[in-house]
């Protein structure tokens, strides 16, 4: 999409970061590896192998937050742009965090163009509901028609056993 792949916002004053960051959806600076370090330690995306990962990236619509050239943030949409959207391993490096990155990168991914007029985001979240909060975000209206299937070890069962 044109015109909508880099955009740099002014951030709080922080004795850590420069005084812009660099918010971006277009996927070839979007470091993967950089993401994937820090996901497959995540509690919601442990062991996540770097292919997986690659092949997620490759068919949501992404964003990574940057300071001073180094990705300190990341978010992604998994959605077919027309009806419904799942937020996805939004994340912030820990040393980042508390000085609104989070909430630039989910107003950029939230604001896209493509993503305007969905009748459905979902999202799953242990630890950061007064975040999401003030993105409409709610607990479920009928959690009862809610179904899942849930496999938290996938990523274990499916790693390469290490030959002795």
């Amino acid at each position: 999409m044109q015109g909508f792949r880099s955009t740099t916002f002014p951030r709080l004053p922080s004795a850590t970061l420069g005084p812009m960051l660099d918010i971006t959806f277009d996927p070839a600076r979007i470091d993967v590896e950089a993401a994937h370090r820090f996901l497959r330690t995540s509690y919601w995306a442990q062991d996540i192998p770097l292919d997986v990962l690659r092949r997620a990236i490759a068919h949501s619509l992404c964003v990574a937050a940057f300071d001073h050239g180094a990705q300190v943030g990341f978010a992604r949409l998994v959605t077919d742009r027309a009806t419904f959207a799942y937020l996805a391993d939004v994340y912030v490096l820990p040393d980042y965090r508390g000085q609104g990155v989070s909430r630039q990168l989910l107003a950029a991914l939230l604001g896209h163009p493509e993503v305007q007029g969905l009748r459905r985001l979902l999202l799953v979240t242990r630890d950061a509901h007064g975040l999401y909060e003030r993105f409409g975000f709610t607990p479920l209206a009928a959690p009862a028609r809610f179904m899942e299937r849930h496999d938290p070890a996938v990523y274990r069962a499916a790693a390469p056993s290490a030959v002795a």
